[in-house]
């Protein structure tokens, strides 16, 4: 049976420590991008919530940190997710590439404004 987490920290805290510190940068740049979001623990896996509804999720795996489900985005910044598409609705950024934070906080707020309209 697959660990259960409570909080995002203890989701975290289960990896090895330089995926931790990969992690945490992924959770600072949707914060950051995401604010008035809450974390939760959803499907296992840590969750940006507003309003108790999901927003978007990310998880770590061996060899790949995965962000999902993708946002709605303008044509540049679908241009730009192009090389990490991973399926209908994932992101899968290689752990052993740089990660991009700052698009990944793009998608965030991404996510927020299609909350903002509807979405």
């Amino acid at each position: 049976m697959a660990p259960t987490f409570e909080t995002v920290d203890e989701y975290i805290a289960s990896f090895p420590a330089d995926v931790q510190a990969k992690l945490q940068d992924v959770r600072r740049s949707m914060r950051a991008a995401a604010p008035g979001t809450e974390e939760a623990i959803s499907y296992g896996i840590p969750t940006f919530t507003l309003h108790g509804r999901y927003l978007i999720y990310f998880a770590g795996w061996k060899r790949h940190i995965s962000v999902y489900p993708i946002p709605a985005v303008d044509a540049q910044l679908d241009k730009e997710i192009a090389p990490y598409k991973a399926g209908k609705g994932t992101l899968r950024f290689p752990l052993n590439e740089p990660i991009p934070y700052e698009l990944i906080g793009r998608l965030a707020a991404a996510a927020m404004e299609n909350r903002a309209h509807g979405g």
